[in-house]
């Protein structure tokens, strides 16, 4: 009897709890977006001409994604010279870099995928803003644009 008891009062915990979760606004997710792309174009290591930054898509317009429901994307794409090294090398040099740049200039937290550590096809590096719901995925590609950039807020009301 106990026991069910602190289980119905936990379980009660829990959705009250998850209840006062709320998530962020269109408007907020979008804003902090905006200035994603604002922080790429300004960045020390995108303002070398020699990295070809080009924003292939800037998160100023609402996406529908669902019934009432929008979201803001932001597209780019970046070179990473390769220098007289081996591809792995080379791959593993702009992987870094780029992790680098979103955890420290950008706020992004990296989830890590061990199984993508020395391959030669391209790498993927995914993170996410968990407060506003923003994800971020890069292809680290073997060929030029080495990097390849897709930012995404969730699907949110307006």
């Amino acid at each position: 009897m106990r026991v069910a008891r602190l289980l119905a009062a936990g379980s009660a915990l829990v959705m009250v709890a998850s209840g006062c979760a709320s998530e962020p606004s269109l408007k907020e997710a979008a804003a902090e977006l905006q200035k994603d792309a604002q922080r790429l174009e300004t960045n020390d290591v995108f303002k070398n001409p020699l990295k070809k930054l080009r924003i292939l898509q800037h998160p100023d317009k609402d996406i529908r994604c669902d019934k009432d429901k929008f979201r803001r994307v932001l597209r780019a794409t970046a070179d990473y010279e390769r220098i007289n090294e081996p591809l792995d090398s080379h791959l593993g040099r702009a992987q870094a870099l780029m992790e680098n740049v979103l955890v420290q200039d950008f706020g992004y937290k990296l989830e890590y995928d061990f199984s993508q550590m020395d391959t030669d096809e391209g790498r993927f590096i995914q993170g996410a803003k968990k407060d506003l719901g923003i994800t971020v995925t890069v292809y680290v590609a073997p060929e030029a644009p080495t990097w390849r950039l897709d930012a995404m807020t969730p699907c949110l009301p307006r």
